[in-house]
């Protein structure tokens, strides 16, 4: 199952047209110390309709570049069923289940699923679902820093931003920018752009102008954990 970029991805669901609540969530990131045993986010409704959803917690991984979730036991977020009412809030607890030690951080998603209201007819048209992902980071032991090796590669006749993290923390990499040898610069992203996961690779298509000479020196620059970076990108011949 593909992971979807953080806070919220709207689903297409065959349904009668419903107005859809948008939840308000904080925090936005969910972060476990290396003693912590449980937190919680809140859930609060602004809109004039109750919000029902489901709550599940995925392994977040990433794997050939590409962001899977698997099931898990390792967090359990209760209650697995919400109801928040108009104008109302809901807690929602995350309790760790397991507390294996490991090196390094552990990632999860929390996914909060909007369902239809309850007794609603199904009527021709669209509806608007909503899936609100939430990240969980589990801290290794000893505090870790990303180490990030930069390199576009060729691919199906475009090119592609591999980001290997080498490092015992997640690397998200926002306002993304690549510096040519000429010195042009190519905004990838003025926003998120994804995340770098521990001991992991992620990769991002990257829109580059056709034509555009790769020659000399490529750097990036970025803002990595919301830290302002730099770097030399590694640019690989066509294989």
């Amino acid at each position: 199952m593909t992971a979807l970029r953080r806070t919220l991805a709207a689903l297409l669901c065959a349904a009668g047209a419903a107005h859809a609540a948008s939840l308000q969530i904080s925090p936005v990131t969910i972060e476990f110390g290396t003693d912590d045993t449980a937190t919680g986010i809140t859930l609060r409704n602004p809109g004039e309709r109750p919000v029902y959803g489901q709550v599940r917690v995925f392994r977040w991984d990433q794997a050939d570049g590409q962001d899977t979730l698997t099931p898990t036991q390792d967090l359990v977020a209760s209650p697995p069923l919400i109801q928040v009412g108009t104008q109302a809030e809901q807690l929602i607890r995350v309790v760790r289940a397991s507390r294996t030690p490991s090196g390094v951080e552990q990632s999860y998603r929390l996914l909060i699923d909007e369902l239809p209201q309850p007794g609603e007819a199904p009527t021709n048209g669209v509806s608007i679902r909503l899936r609100y992902s939430i990240p969980v980071f589990v801290e290794p032991p000893t505090h870790g820093t990303p180490q990030l090796d930069w390199a576009l590669v060729r691919s199906n006749g475009g090119w592609v931003l591999r980001v290997r993290n080498g490092g015992a923390r997640r690397a998200q990499l926002a306002s993304v920018e690549l510096v040519t040898g000429d010195g042009r610069a190519y905004p990838l992203t003025h926003g998120l752009l994804g995340y770098a996961l521990a001991g992991r690779t992620g990769q991002w298509s990257v829109p580059l102008p056709a034509g555009v000479a790769l020659g000399g020196k490529v750097t990036v620059r970025a803002a990595v954990n919301s830290q302002p970076a730099s770097a030399v990108v590694a640019v690989e011949p066509p294989g």
